[in-house]
């Protein structure tokens, strides 16, 4: 048996899975993105009219404008802690308890966060509104605010993958060359002016990675907005995993829900093709 086979025989059970749980669902949902279907009827044909009618929905644009604003806060925040641990646990000894613990959140399951934090974070028997009682300061309805929905959500979702995106960014600098450090203490060269003319060029392929898996990861939330607001107020938190969800699931609207889904397919795809383009993420600067 040639190498050929053999390296066909170890990836067949990922391919038949990849076949099975992702490639034909994903052509049966765009096929059902050009019909009229529901699960007490057979798919109608419709052309292009749910796209068309995807570009006059109000309720779609106001999905993406705040799924947007997820983004752009769980983005920032994310991976400015994270690679700000990553550079404190690549300069300070080594010790597998700290990343074990900075690790701990992203082990458990993001429905148990959000629960977590729901609790602590309740109106009325929160921990943390009455921490703010004690301390003279008014309550904060964090989850029922159409101004903190949003921002308290991202925390929570910063909170459980820090630590995560740290190891990575970690696994980034661990594999930059000493010696690159070395030449430019001798050359004079300070921690600020080190860290951004040779760290940040250096660990650029790692970090676009990170940011690609994590903005792709950050159109997808659904189970913290599920868990904690359901989309409310109003509309303050209705991402558009949660819309989606709602038109296939409550309305059974599925081919809309499917043409949305195509929709939210194509701007993941752009979005992470624009990201490697011109962040260079398939560049490296080390020779």
């Amino acid at each position: 048996m040639g190498d050929a086979k053999i390296a066909l025989l170890f990836i067949a059970p990922a391919l038949v899975g990849f076949i099975a749980f992702y490639l034909v669902p994903t052509v049966r949902g765009i096929y059902l993105s050009f019909t009229n279907y529901s699960l007490l009827g057979d798919p109608l044909w419709i052309g292009i009219k749910n796209y068309a009618t995807i570009f006059t929905d109000k309720l779609f644009w106001n999905a993406m404008g705040v799924t947007g604003e997820y983004v752009v806060l769980n983005i920032v925040f994310q991976t400015v802690i994270a690679l700000g641990l990553a550079v404190l646990m690549h300069r300070v000894p080594k010790s597998t308890l700290v990343r074990g613990v900075l690790l701990m959140p992203y082990l458990v399951a993001n429905v148990i966060v959000a629960l977590l934090w729901f609790w602590m974070l309740d109106y009325q028997m929160g921990i943390v509104n009455q921490v703010l009682s004690w301390v003279g300061l008014p309550r904060v309805a964090f989850f029922g605010s159409e101004t903190w929905a949003i921002p308290t959500i991202a925390f929570i979702n910063v909170w459980r993958h820090m630590g995560y995106t740290a190891l990575l960014l970690l696994a980034g600098l661990q594999a930059i060359p000493k010696n690159v450090y070395e030449v430019a203490s001798r050359d004079g060269a300070g921690p600020w002016k080190t860290f951004w003319r040779i760290t940040m060029p250096l660990l650029r392929p790692v970090l676009v990675l990170v940011l690609v898996v994590t903005v792709i990861g950050s159109f997808q939330i659904f189970d913290t907005v599920a868990v904690t607001t359901g989309g409310g107020p109003i509309n303050a938190s209705r991402v558009i995993q949660m819309y989606i969800y709602q038109k296939a699931f409550t309305e059974q609207d599925f081919g809309y829900a499917s043409a949305l889904s195509v929709i939210l397919f194509a701007i993941l795809g752009i979005v992470a093709f624009l990201q490697m383009k011109f962040l260079r993420g398939n560049e490296s600067d080390l020779d």
